[in-house]
């Protein structure tokens, strides 16, 4: 049998290689060899490292919205958390807080609901939803109560929504009210006019421009406008009549936009006592087993609803989208 080929035996014209050219070839070859193994071990590494990526955003995924610990199958109390500001695409939203008091009051194990905000306020229509909502599981279900707890805030939208409750439980310094209603936005035709730069609007009805921040607003708009808040302004003040009832003493500060103190709020019946969850829990409701109902958005929905808006929103290309927006109970 032949001998096996000594590739560095001899260089490619067959005459034999001297020591150092050998040394030198040795090297580039050895060199080359380490380059590909490494190369080979990065192409490893950033396929692992995009799996690994993957499986994280499919377990979020996977996770689920529907929150909550309910592992609990017997007395316990149901928590359900308002927080931040509520709004349609939050966490905040009327769809998921419904759906969370209404897994929280159809479970039997389930002895109280209570509701804990901590929230500035945000759009009237979706406090106003889950006030109806809160209104309507508490007539459905007239032996399980809601109590609202406030963390740091509850004002404006928050306080809307939350008074629909059976009772109201601060801390002393929680802020409570804020019983108002705002529009806010800005206006830039007198700066336009100083840089010389024209506004082109066209419209199809007198009005439909209206809330534009490029054109000037008329007395006629500002009389419409305000008209709308004080609509708004009258709904809010009877959701705040009807669920406090004669707890409420009534000043003309009341709901007049200002806000106040937990403690402060007790003496003017927009809340009832002190208390936390785990106090309310533990010495109203007499079930300290707090089981949390909360739905949170998963990580695709936050995608689709965040996608969904952009392109919603570029393709109506509508003022009045601008002016439901600027339209806050804050």
């Amino acid at each position: 049998m032949a001998d096996p080929i000594d590739p560095l035996a001899a260089a490619p014209d067959g005459r034999p290689l001297a020591g150092w050219e050998r040394d030198v070839l040795e090297r580039l070859m050895f060199a080359t060899l380490r380059e590909q193994r490494a190369a080979r071990r990065w192409r490893i590494f950033f396929r692992l490292a995009w799996l690994l990526v993957l499986l994280l955003f499919i377990a979020a995924v996977l996770a689920g919205t529907k929150g909550g610990d309910k592992g609990s199958t017997g007395k316990h109390t149901a928590l359900v958390s308002l927080r931040g500001v509520i709004d349609a695409d939050s966490d905040a939203s009327a769809e998921k807080i419904n759906g969370s008091l209404q897994a929280a009051f159809k479970d039997g194990g389930a002895a109280a609901v209570i509701l804990r905000v901590n929230s500035p306020g945000g759009s009237p229509v979706q406090a106003g939803m889950i006030n109806d909502e809160i209104r309507r599981l508490r007539g459905a279900y007239p032996d399980k109560p809601l109590y609202v707890v406030v963390d740091e805030m509850c004002a404006s939208g928050g306080y809307y929504a939350a008074a629909a409750a059976d009772r109201i439980y601060v801390d002393k310094a929680s802020i409570v009210g804020s019983i108002g209603v705002l529009s806010d936005g800005f206006g830039f035709t007198g700066l336009m006019q100083k840089l010389g730069v024209e506004r082109r609007l066209q419209t199809a009805g007198r009005n439909k421009g209206i809330g534009d921040p490029f054109s000037p607003l008329g007395d006629e708009q500002k009389a419409h406008l305000q008209a709308m808040l004080d609509e708004i302004h009258r709904q809010f003040i009877k959701v705040v009549r009807d669920g406090r009832g004669t707890r409420l003493h009534e000043t003309p500060d009341t709901f007049s936009g200002l806000f106040w103190t937990g403690e402060q709020s007790i003496a003017q019946g927009l809340a009832d006592d002190y208390g936390t969850v785990d106090s309310v829990a533990r010495d109203v409701v007499k079930a300290e087993d707090v089981v949390d109902y909360t739905e949170r958005q998963s990580i695709s929905e936050r995608f689709a609803r965040r996608f969904g808006s952009s392109v919603g929103s570029s393709l109506a290309g509508g003022l009045i989208d601008s002016v439901a927006r600027e339209v806050h109970l804050r």
